[in-house]
């Protein structure tokens, strides 16, 4: 074991990667799974791997459906209890990005008990029973391994009506889009990652990467709202990429309507941003109009427990938002789905 405290351990110095932007990249994933989109037919399973979709889900043949989801990934934080806060907030976000509401979540811990202190691992999974519980789940049981590098995460399980299933394949031409978190978390931990971040911004992101999307569950409920899905790891250009693909549908968005952490720009100038920036543009680049410089880093910033994009219909525009009050998000559209177009994603300034 290594001598020294608690206190004087970086985590994001025992990983490779952090956060969502351990994602494998999106080109990558697409060979892994090509062969694995069919098998045998289950009628029942309403969302699953022929979707790029949040969850899947699974309807269970009286009027309800169950939605099953697991994500997990390696310290985004250095802090263990902020770490496992974090990776639970964000593995909860794909039930509430489907329209659900959790009922149990098993825990998912990789551990380098060579390197790093059991206790600290146990403040990982406080850091995560204290977003179960605000979120009204237990931990209920989970599996542990002994890795290279420490990763966590939780599987969840929830529970929805039919009828408040919210794919993110089933937007409208015309739907109003809305983000209910800024951008920006990828690059304020990057610099936080480089010892560069101002521990008030640092605090910032936590704050709303801790920030459960239970706005999910109610926006839901609401008939105008067409389609939903978390931004995380692929960053808004990229959801919003598999929103449009699978609605077969465009979209415009206004850049300055785009909400973002006001300490963003600053990092930027430096060029200080997540390695998986270039990965997801890379893969988009011929889907989108020409971006700047900062519209490229911001849009493609990948997002650890990010906001949910939302597809909601005009008339839906007063309920919608005032929801999204109620949940203390940001309020203002930021762009709208169009009939299809020759590129997937316009943006203006």
């Amino acid at each position: 074991m290594t001598d020294v405290t608690s206190e004087a351990i970086r985590l994001t110095q025992f990983a490779h990667g952090a956060g969502c932007g351990c994602k494998i990249a999106p080109a990558v994933l697409k060979d892994m799974l090509q062969n694995h989109r069919n098998g045998q037919e289950f009628p029942a399973l309403l969302v699953g791997n022929a979707e790029s979709d949040d969850a899947a889900v699974m309807d269970l043949g009286d009027g309800s459906a169950l939605v099953s989801t697991t994500d997990f990934f390696m310290p985004i934080v250095d802090d263990a209890f902020d770490f496992g806060a974090i990776a639970a907030t964000n593995a909860i976000s794909d039930v509430y990005a489907m329209g659900g509401s959790p009922l149990l979540a098993l825990a998912i811990l990789g551990w380098p008990v060579d390197k790093l202190p059991a206790a600290l691992a146990s403040e990982v999974m406080q850091g995560a029973r204290s977003m179960c519980e605000q979120a009204g789940i237990p931990i209920a049981g989970g599996h542990t391994i002994d890795s290279p590098e420490p990763f966590f995460g939780l599987a969840v399980t929830g529970k929805m009506l039919l009828e408040n299933i919210r794919k993110n394949s089933t937007g409208k031409a015309g739907d109003l889009l809305y983000l209910t978190k800024p951008l920006g978390l990828g690059i304020v931990t990057t610099a936080s990652r480089r010892g560069l971040a101002e521990s008030e911004h640092l605090a910032e992101a936590v704050n709303w990467m801790k920030t459960l999307n239970r706005c999910g569950a109610d926006l839901a409920k609401h008939t105008g709202v067409h389609a939903m899905t978390d931004v995380t790891g692929f960053g808004l250009l990229g959801h919003l990429n598999e929103m449009c693909e699978g609605s077969q549908l465009s979209a415009e968005i206004q850049f300055s309507t785009v909400p973002r952490l006001e300490c963003v720009k600053s990092y930027l100038d430096r060029f200080i941003y997540p390695d998986m920036t270039m990965k997801t543009f890379s893969w988009l680049k011929d889907s989108i109009t020409e971006l700047t410089g900062e519209q490229l880093l911001l849009l493609c910033d990948p997002q650890t427990s990010g906001g949910l994009l939302i597809a909601a219909d005009p008339s839906a525009r007063e309920e919608v938002e005032e929801i999204l009050r109620q949940h203390n998000c940001p309020v203002s559209p930021i762009g709208s789905l169009l009939a299809r177009g020759e590129k997937s994603i316009f943006v203006s300034a």
